[in-house]
């Protein structure tokens, strides 16, 4: 058995969104459009910045690991054992961007985790479509 313990799986999701990636942005970084799709929350988009994702379930723990505005973001996902990251990457194409999700660092034996963001995670990302259309709207 070569290395087959320290594999890890993915769960990757990509959209085409039509909306520039700096609404789609906001809806990433600005906490009070974080808790309309996903959790409360107290992020800040600065690398190193440790913050909570609560929800009534429980809370996650998590670290912002990359920043590029209108571009990249990522941070960690730590809840119940599970010791992943989360990565956003948005691409700018045409009037719209093509978004990419991607969370990894699933083990083998964390199938129920891996099992648990394959069908959670549509759900988040169809949120934030929800909540960047809204955002889009003027006021």
């Amino acid at each position: 058995m070569t290395g087959a313990a320290t594999e890890t799986l993915s769960v990757v999701l990509e959209r085409d969104l039509p909306f520039p990636p700096e609404r789609i942005w906001r809806a990433l970084t600005e906490p009070r459009l974080i808790e309309q799709w996903l959790m409360k929350n107290d992020f800040r988009p600065a690398v190193g910045h440790r913050f909570t994702l609560s929800a009534d379930w429980g809370t996650v723990d998590c670290q912002v690991r990359a920043v590029e505005p209108n571009k990249t973001l990522s941070h960690t996902w730590a809840v119940y054992g599970l010791d992943s990251e989360v990565a956003w990457t948005l691409t700018a194409k045409g009037a719209g961007t093509h978004l990419r999700l991607e969370q990894s660092g699933f083990r083998p034996d964390q199938q129920r985790f891996y099992e648990g963001a394959k069908a959670g995670l549509p759900q988040f990302l169809a949120k934030l479509e929800q909540v960047v259309a809204r955002e889009e709207k003027p006021a």
